[in-house]
C-alpha cells in the first residue's frame, strides 16, 4: 500500500504570545490503518497511538506539576510570590505549595519520606536532614550540577553540612547562623554602647533596664515554642555557651549536669522576668513579628531575619535595628549555630527532572537577582553564595552583610562545646534519634518556663527520656 502523511498541528498558549504550530509527519499510516482494521481497533485507539509517538518525540506541551512542602518564613513566602516567573521560563512545569509552620512541615515531610508515601516532589530540608537521609538513600543526590549553576559559589560550610559521603544532597535556599538584634535608638537613651561581642551577664542587664510591658516594650524575645528545631535550637546554643553537651563521650546524656542547669536557670530567669506573655508560644516567627512590631528590645535568632527587620517594607524599625554577634557565656563554642533551609528530592518523587528544574532556578543567581531587582536588595535570600557577598547592592542594602557572613563561616559543628563529644552539630545532634530527643526536651522545658515543673524536675524528666531513647537506639547497655 501507499505512504501517507498526516500532519499534527499542535498549538500551545504562551502566556500572551502568538500561538506556536509545531508539526510532526507520521510515515506509515497505512500501516496503522491496516493493524487497526486487523485488530478492529476503533479509530479513537488510533488517535491515542499517535498521542503515545507524539509523547515519546519528546514533543512540548505536556504539563507536569510538581508538589513542594515548605516553611511559612518570608524568604519561602517570596519565593511563592516569584513563582510566575519561573513559569514564564518553564511554562510545562506547574507548581503546587504546601506551606505548613515549622514544626507541622517537619514532622509531615519526615513521615512521608519515611513511608515512601510520595506526597511531595520537593521537601525543603535542613542541615540536620540532608545527610542522614542522603545516607538512607532516601535522597537524589545532585551529581553532574550543570556549570552554569556555578556550585563552587555556594558556601563551603553550608555545601558540606548539606553533602553525606561526598555527594550533595539539597541546594541551599538561604543559609544562617544566629546572631543578636536590638533598639539602637533605646540603647542610645541610656548611653550604652553594644559591643559587637555582647556577653549573656550584659544581656540580662540590659533585659533588665528596657523591660516595659506598659509601653509595650519586653526586654528581651526568645524562643519558647516546643520543638527540636524551635525553643531548642536556641536553647542548645545557649547550653553550649554555658559549656554544657548533650552527650558525655559514651553518649551518656548530660540534662542533669551543672552546665546544663546553669543555661536553664538563666533562660527561665530572662523570659518570665522580661519576655512578653505567652513565651512558650513564640517561635521564630511570632518573634520576627514582635520585633519588626517595635515589641522586643532584644532578640537572639537566625542571622536570616536581619534582611526582613532591615527593610522599611516589612519592619517599623528598619532604621532603628542594631546588630551583635550572638551573646556568649563561658566559651564561644557552639554560641552561633549553622543552619540552611534547602530544597531537596526525594526518591519517591516521579518528577525529578521537573524538580531539578525548579531547584536548580530557586537556589540560582540568577534567582538572587530577580528578588534583589522585584523586592530589593535587602530582601535576598542570604547566607549561600560568594557572589551575594561581593555584590555592591547587596553590600550597600545590607549593613549586617559582613557580621552574617562571619558567624556562618565560624559556626563549627565539629567543636560544639568546650568539652569532647561523640556527634557533630552544634543545635542539634546528628543522630537519627534527636528529633524525639529535642522534642521531648523541648516540652519539658516549655514546662519549666510554664511553671509546671522546678528547672531541676524538668531536667530530671528529661534525662529520664532522653536516657530510654538512648537505651533502647542500642547507645548504652
Amino acid at each position: 500500500m501507499g505512504s501517507y502523511n498526516l500532519e499534527l498541528s499542535l498549538e500551545h498558549v504562551k502566556r500572551g504570545k502568538d500561538l506556536a504550530r509545531t508539526s510532526l509527519s507520521i510515515k506509515g499510516w497505512a500501516r496503522a490503518h491496516y493493524l487497526a482494521q486487523a485488530q478492529e481497533v476503533t479509530m479513537e485507539r488510533i488517535g491515542w497511538l499517535v498521542a503515545g509517538i507524539l509523547a515519546l518525540g519528546g514533543v512540548a506541551g505536556a504539563q507536569t506539576t510538581i508538589t513542594i512542602a515548605t516553611v511559612n518564613n518570608p524568604d519561602m513566602i517570596v519565593m511563592q510570590k516569584l513563582t510566575p516567573e519561573f513559569r514564564k521560563k518553564y511554562p510545562n512545569i506547574r507548581v503546587n505549595w504546601v506551606v505548613l509552620p515549622e514544626n507541622e512541615l517537619r514532622q509531615k515531610v519526615t513521615l512521608d519520606i519515611s513511608s515512601g508515601t510520595g506526597a511531595y516532589d520537593i521537601m525543603t530540608i535542613g542541615t540536620y536532614e540532608a545527610p542522614l537521609w542522603g545516607k538512607n538513600g532516601w535522597l537524589v543526590p545532585f551529581d553532574n550540577v550543570p556549570a552554569s549553576y556555578d556550585l563552587n559559589d555556594v558556601l563551603k560550610p553550608v555545601r558540606d553540612a548539606l553533602s553525606y559521603g561526598g555527594k550533595l544532597y539539597a541546594l541551599p535556599f538561604y543559609a544562617e547562623s544566629s546572631m543578636m538584634y536590638y533598639r539602637k535608638d533605646l540603647f542610645a537613651q541610656k548611653g550604652i554602647n553594644v559591643p559587637d561581642q555582647p556577653r549573656w551577664t550584659q544581656v540580662a542587664q540590659w533585659a533588665q533596664q528596657f523591660h516595659s510591658p506598659r509601653e509595650g516594650v519586653y526586654g528581651i524575645c526568645l524562643r519558647g515554642l516546643p520543638g527540636w528545631g524551635e525553643n531548642m535550637a536556641f536553647i542548645g546554643t545557649l547550653v553550649n555557651t554555658f559549656s554544657g553537651r548533650w552527650f558525655d563521650e559514651n553518649w551518656r546524656p548530660q540534662l542533669t549536669s551543672p552546665e546544663w542547669k546553669q543555661a536553664i536557670s538563666f533562660y527561665v530567669d530572662l523570659v518570665t522576668k522580661y519576655g512578653p506573655p505567652g513565651v512558650t508560644s513564640n517561635g521564630y516567627t511570632e518573634n520576627l513579628t514582635l520585633f519588626s512590631q517595635g515589641n522586643c528590645a532584644m532578640w537572639v535568632d537566625a542571622t536570616v531575619a536581619a534582611g526582613y527587620l532591615a527593610n522599611p517594607k516589612t519592619s517599623k524599625v528598619a532604621d532603628k535595628v542594631g546588630f551583635a554577634q550572638a551573646p556568649i557565656a563561658v566559651t564561644p563554642n557552639g554560641s552561633h549555630w549553622l543552619w540552611a533551609w534547602a530544597l531537596a528530592i526525594p526518591k519517591s518523587s516521579k518528577k525529578v527532572e521537573a524538580a531539578r528544574t525548579f531547584i536548580y532556578w530557586a537556589t540560582s543567581k540568577e534567582y538572587i537577582e530577580l528578588v534583589g531587582r522585584t523586592e530589593g536588595w535587602v530582601a535576598v535570600p542570604p547566607g549561600t553564595r560568594i557572589s551575594t557577598y561581593r555584590n555592591p547592592n547587596y553590600l550597600k542594602a545590607a549593613p549586617f552583610a559582613e557580621m552574617v557572613l562571619k558567624a556562618i563561616q565560624t559556626a563549627d559543628p565539629t567543636k560544639p562545646t568546650a568539652k569532647p563529644v561523640p556527634y557533630t552539630g552544634i543545635q542539634y545532634v546528628s543522630i537519627p534519634e534527636f528529633q524525639a530527643i529535642g522534642t521531648q526536651v523541648g516540652q519539658s522545658i516549655a514546662g519549666i518556663v510554664a511553671g509546671r515543673y522546678s528547672v531541676d524536675e524538668g531536667l530530671a524528666q528529661a534525662q529520664a527520656a532522653v536516657e530510654k531513647i538512648m537505651r533502647e537506639a542500642g547507645y548504652l547497655r
